[in-house]
């Protein structure tokens, strides 16, 4: 074979494999970016329910709420933010007789730390400082 055809197949190799190693790295930061979006949205979600929950303004839709946000961040959740909902929810649970408001503080904030932590919240959170609070309305539910 002559020098020109080694060339030009060499050329049209790297060609070819420069073209679907650019289409495999674009595809791959679109699964990225959609995940990174559907994450979003099923956290946002669940900070939404936490309002059902609070002491003084708890519905039974608001419980139903947040069990239902929960369940769904099994599907998109790392197992750190899966770990820390489940020990949040062991304290919360309202068969829990021995709960602490000082434990709940915590473990919510644990939770948070790893939700923004697997969002990629830049500047990173100090855990050992991070701290998280809930505000409540003050007014009661609107009962049936």
């Amino acid at each position: 074979m002559s020098a020109d055809i080694v060339t030009s197949l060499i050329a049209a190799s790297t060609a070819i494999a420069l073209a679907g190693a650019s289409y495999w790295f674009t595809k791959k930061s679109e699964r990225e970016a959609e995940l990174r979006r559907e994450k979003l949205e099923h956290y946002k979600d669940f900070v939404a329910s936490l309002s059902g929950i609070i002491t003084g303004e708890a519905t039974s839709e608001g419980q139903r709420a947040f069990s239902r946000a929960s369940n769904k961040l099994n599907l998109v959740a790392p197992q750190s933010v899966l770990k820390a909902l489940q020990t949040f929810q062991e304290e919360i649970k309202v068969s829990n007789t021995a709960n602490s408001r000082d434990r709940h503080d915590k473990l919510m904030s644990a939770l948070f730390y790893e939700i923004r932590k697997d969002l990629g919240v830049s500047p990173g959170d100090d855990q050992t400082t991070f701290q998280v609070g809930l505000w409540a309305a003050g007014v009661p539910p609107a009962g049936p």
